[in-house]
């Protein structure tokens, strides 16, 4: 850990350049394993309103949204305009609410949660009442991002300054709630709403059935949903889809076709998406008469089939060796109004890979060529299945025609075939069709052996994913700091971030230079493994050392709800 961070530079006014650049120099720091930090949450917003001049002006903000489509310059330009709006509001002046209330949603979008809360605090502060929608799209986003405290925090703030809260907004803290798997602290929230008057809707009774049974199992679902009912709450169709959901998932699909048929009773009619759940558990088991009989009930304007319809019947054909009948049901699809996707072809792709048909197989992918359809991930890991019956030559002979029909150059092809199929743990075929591709003049750059480094990893070959930068040494391609990251983070996700701080001394060693992603990796590894103390100590002390930008800083901080800092 010393070594982490003494390999920060201790800058007193750090230039944009070497901002996230760490050097070799050293200072004496505490013991971080030893330290404590106070618990609790970070309050989100000030408790101060913002005072607005007797002159009330608005103030226009530069226009961020101009310009170069370049990511990084939009970015700049954002976090321009954040910065010249708070510099306004703090003179007296009133934001534009149109120019506000898009910044707010702009920086939602590129994560950048505490500057997005900080115009809501600014919006109110300066007697600007946001509108439901932006509000709840900012309630809805921390909730996604697992910030639900945060999320909490901030309702409980709008609240004190009377802002009304309606259900969407507490819905969405319901259904953050159900994400983190806590189902009694879900409904011991939505009794806290019910005693302030609000009524739970159908969607928050969706959000508690699937949490009940992804935490309890399917009879709790059930038990919670009579519950619901005997209490004179209304669940709509799709609380019962869940539920359909939950009996499957646990091979129930009896009790589940006894529900489905004992919908119109409680009056509802099965949809398209009743109509799937069963069918993608009888078409798995197998159970073709029952699944025709069933397809031939969806006939109706309001149930007949969907994309999703098809593709299960493809997938589970093409599964269960029925090559010929998937084959029939994706041309009947073509000769529908659905515009055919990878997923699509890729089972029957898999199929004919598994049987060693190349003819069909190269037929299967002009079709597909013909069509616009363009291969995904799903496409190359299909055709990689030919490498496990020992035809390493021919997949890469299919992966070749395959590249050449691309619009971008066959080096550019490889290194995202190669990609593809370490991110879905195909990582030995991988280094089959590698060896295949460098008799061919493709030679491995960098992002190529993070892409192996990462695949190995994420099989647990970590000795293996080691050797990745004695063979480039050896081969005189000298790694990278993003091979160095790579296997930082293949060791932080596998819960070896002792290992990761061993990896990280020997790079320092090496001459290689830390950036912001490698410090962000080490931090999110702590939090990973619950050192959430030490990783807020740490994160501190990078922060006082000016090597992590204040965006990076405030996202670790979201993310996994560390002390609150400086910002």
């Amino acid at each position: 850990m010393s070594t982490l961070v003494n390999s920060v530079p201790n800058l007193a006014n750090p230039s944009p350049e070497g901002r996230g650049k760490g050097c070799g120099f050293s200072f004496n720091v505490p013991n971080f394993h030893s330290l404590s930090l106070n618990k609790g949450f970070p309050r989100v917003l000030a408790s101060n309103q913002i005072t607005i001049s007797p002159k009330d002006s608005v103030t226009s903000i530069p226009n961020w949204r101009s310009g170069k489509n370049d990511s990084r310059i939009r970015e700049n330009r954002l976090n321009d305009a954040f910065y010249h709006m708070e510099y306004m509001v703090g003179k007296g002046y009133k934001p534009d609410v149109v120019q506000a209330t898009q910044m707010l949603y702009d920086l939602c979008k590129s994560n950048k949660m505490k500057k997005s809360i900080r115009v809501m605090e600014m919006m109110v502060g300066s007697g600007i009442i946001p509108d439901a929608a932006s509000y709840t799209f900012l309630v809805n986003h921390l909730c996604k991002r697992g910030n639900v405290g945060h999320a909490m925090q901030l309702v409980e703030k709008m609240e004190d300054y009377g802002y009304p809260t309606s259900n969407v907004t507490y819905n969405s803290l319901v259904r953050g709630l159900c994400m983190q798997g806590n189902l009694n602290q879900c409904l011991q929230f939505v009794e806290r709403l019910m005693q302030k008057g609000l009524e739970p809707n159908a969607f928050t009774y969706s959000s508690l059935l699937e949490a009940a049974y992804k935490e309890r199992g399917a009879h709790e679902a059930i038990k919670l949903l009579d519950e619901i009912i005997a209490k004179g709450g209304k669940p709509n169709l799709v609380s019962y889809n869940v539920v359909l959901t939950g009996l499957c998932k646990e091979g129930r699909i009896e009790e589940a076709i006894c529900l489905f048929r004992d919908l119109p009773s409680k009056g509802f009619t099965p949809n398209t998406v009743s109509y799937n759940i069963l069918l993608r558990n009888l078409c798995y088991d197998a159970r073709w008469e029952d699944a025709n009989k069933l397809l031939a009930e969806m006939n109706g304007e309001d149930c007949s089939p969907s994309m999703v319809t098809y593709n299960i019947l493809i997938n589970s054909l093409a599964i269960h060796g029925k090559t010929q009948q998937a084959l029939e049901v994706l041309e009947e699809m073509l000769r529908g109004p659905f515009k055919p996707s990878a997923a699509s072809f890729n089972p029957i792709i898999a199929r004919l890979c598994k049987e060693g048909k190349l003819d069909l197989i190269v037929k299967c992918l002009d079709q597909m060529i013909y069509r616009c359809c363009n291969p995904s991930e799903g496409t190359y890991n299909a055709i990689a299945l030919l490498c496990e019956e020992g035809k390493v030559q021919e997949t890469f002979s299919i992966i070749h025609n395959l590249g050449s029909k691309q619009n971008f150059s066959m080096h550019d092809f490889y290194k995202n075939v190669i990609s593809s199929l370490c991110r879905k743990g195909n990582t030995y075929s991988a280094f089959q069709l590698l060896y295949e591709m460098t008799k061919y003049g493709f030679t491995p750059d960098s992002y190529t052996y993070s892409s192996l480094i990462r695949g190995l990893c994420m099989e647990g070959m970590l000795d293996e994913a080691m050797e990745i930068l004695s063979i480039m040494e050896e081969t005189d391609c000298k790694p990278s700091l993003d091979n160095y990251n790579a296997l930082l983070l293949g060791f932080c996700k596998s819960q070896k971030t002792d290992f990761s701080l061993e990896v990280f001394e020997t790079m320092i060693e090496k001459g290689y230079m830390p950036s912001e992603t490698t410090y962000s990796i080490i931090v999110e590894g702590l939090a990973h493994e619950d050192e959430t103390v030490l990783a807020a100590e740490v994160l501190k002390e990078l922060q006082m050392r000016n090597v992590l930008s204040q965006n990076t800083v405030g996202r670790l901080v979201m993310q996994y709800d560390l002390e609150e800092l400086p910002m």
